[in-house]
Formats: structure tokens, C-alpha cells, sequence
């Protein structure tokens, strides 16, 4: 299978140099889930686990979307089917697609064998649907979208193709449940060197204010959240997780690779503690009648 092409943002040697550490690797410490972006967490509940909260940051989502009562929906960037496998199962979604440029997370779902489902190796840029979809989920793609050193105004105009290939994919009042993190109280030039080179290369994260200009007179905004403590308290759980299955994960990939991830993984969980990353959750609700495009 050839490998997508990235105009804009992150390539898939990119991706997969990151995801494509080790299925086996991340299941060490993402939790029963294998979902890798931030979970839903009741901050009023301290005994709260890292795998209820990441179901209910999928919740959050398939109700956003309205995917609990749809026949065909989209997930871009489906990492390894957290979000596909309890719509087939939980909510009997007849019909999903999930797009990643991982093929780690290709061949993980696929292997799986589920008649309701299907992951593609594929960007959103190539994606061409055989029907139009009733819900479309995207949660930790966006900040991928583009790279470091664009212009505002260049990712605006990516974030537009992307809002544009979403309306034309939807069907009339469908919406876009959207996670991705983003700046706060930080710039592009904040961008720490490690990350951008050691942990995830050719990625730059948006502005609040883009990513609305991206989308505007195609979807209504009609939910944002900043849930940038949801964020750090992930991130604390999964490094949580490393440290008690040390010794799996350095037989796993090695003593540096594992080292590695401890870095990252504390470096961004202080990014969002300072107040310099967001982690925005958005609904989005199809314009059935733009008057500007």
C-alpha cells in the first residue's frame, strides 16, 4: 500500500516515526483504550481512573458528533479504533471509516477483523467517500494539520481545505466533534526543540481564533471548550503507568526510548500546568446553506 502524501503538515514517515513505536509499547501504559490524546476527567472525582475518563472523553465525543444515531460516520485520525470500536459495539453503528497515516494502527484495527468497521491508510486530503457521512469525530489529528514555520495565514488556509472537505463530506445538519490542542499563553517560537524534533517532527498546533476563521460560514460553532488540566492530568497518568511497567516497557524499546518518553511526556504535561498549551474540544454544526465560501 502506497503511502499517502502530505502537502502541508506531518507525512506519514513522520507519524509513523512516532506512532509506529510499538503497538505492544503504548498498550503498556495508554490504558485499555489505546486512546493517545487527552481523556475527559470529573475533576470533582479523585478517584476517577485513567481508562474512565478516557471513555468518557469518547462519549463526549459519538454524543457531540451525534454518531450515537447515525448509519455512517468518519474518524480522522482513528488512532487504534478507541473511538470505532465502541461505535460498532456500543451504539451498533452500522458503517465507519477510520483514516490514520500509522500503518501500526492500520494493520492493529484491521487485524481485528470487524464487519462495521474500516481503518484506511489515508490522509484527509485523498479521502473520497462512496456516500456522504451523518457524523465526522476527529480528535488529536488537527494539531498535525500543519508545520512548524507555516504563517498564520498558510494555516488558515489548510485548516479551510480541511473545514471545506468536512461540510462537502456531511450530510445536512451533521456535525464535527473536534479535539485538538493548541496554543494558549505561548507562540510558535515557544515550540520546545526536543518536541519538534525528537517527539513529534513537521507538527505545528493552532490558535483558537484559526481554527474559527478556518471554519467560518461552513460549520456553526456551537461548543468550545479549553480543557487544558484534562490534558496534564493525562499525560501524569500515563507517565504514571510508564514508571510501574518500567522494566516491560524498556524490554519493550530500550532504556533510551523509554527515557525519551518520560522527557516528553513530563516536558508537555508543565506546558499545560504554566498555561502555554490548550486542549480545545469543539462542536461543530454543518452551515446546510453557506453565503461565503
Amino acid at each position: 500500500m502506497s503511502k499517502p502524501s502530505s502537502e502541508y503538515g506531518a507525512s506519514a514517515d513522520a507519524i509513523e516515526y512516532h506512532y509506529g513505536t510499538g503497538n505492544d509499547y503504548f498498550a503498556l501504559w495508554l490504558g485499555d483504550s489505546m486512546a493517545y490524546s487527552s481523556a475527559l476527567w470529573d475533576l470533582d472525582d479523585p478517584e476517577q481512573t485513567l481508562d474512565q475518563a478516557q471513555r468518557a472523553k469518547i462519549r463526549h465525543h459519538i454524543e457531540q458528533s451525534r454518531a450515537n444515531k447515525a448509519e455512517r460516520v468518519l474518524d480522522i485520525g482513528c488512532g487504534w479504533g478507541s473511538v470505532l470500536f465502541p461505535l460498532a459495539d456500543n451504539y451498533k453503528v452500522p458503517s465507519i471509516t477510520g483514516l490514520t497515516l500509522s500503518d501500526s494502527q492500520v494493520n492493529w484495527i484491521n487485524g481485528l477483523n470487524h464487519p462495521s468497521i474500516e481503518a484506511r491508510l489515508e490522509s484527509w486530503k485523498d479521502h473520497q467517500p462512496e456516500e456522504n457521512y451523518d457524523s465526522i469525530i476527529s480528535i488529536g489529528a488537527f494539531e498535525h494539520f500543519t508545520k512548524l514555520g507555516m504563517s498564520s495565514d498558510e494555516k488558515v488556509e489548510v485548516y479551510r481545505e480541511f473545514f471545506k472537505k468536512c461540510h462537502g463530506w456531511l450530510n445536512d445538519g451533521g456535525c464535527l466533534s473536534l479535539q485538538t490542542v493548541g496554543y494558549d499563553n505561548a507562540l510558535p517560537s515557544s515550540f520546545d526543540e526536543f518536541l519538534a524534533t525528537e517527539i513529534f517532527p513537521e507538527t505545528d498546533t493552532p490558535f483558537l481564533a484559526e481554527i474559527c476563521k478556518g471554519c467560518e460560514h461552513l460549520f456553526h460553532v456551537d461548543l468550545v471548550y479549553n480543557h487544558a488540566e484534562h490534558y496534564r492530568l493525562t499525560l501524569r497518568a500515563w507517565y504514571d503507568n510508564i514508571k510501574a511497567n518500567r522494566d516491560a516497557c524498556v524490554a519493550e524499546k530500550g532504556e533510551e526510548e523509554v527515557a525519551r518518553f518520560e522527557k516528553y511526556l513530563r516536558l508537555c504535561a508543565y506546558m499545560y500546568e504554566v498555561g502555554g498549551l490548550a486542549l480545545y474540544r469543539l462542536t461543530l454544526r454543518r452551515i446546510d446553506k453557506p453565503k461565503v465560501w
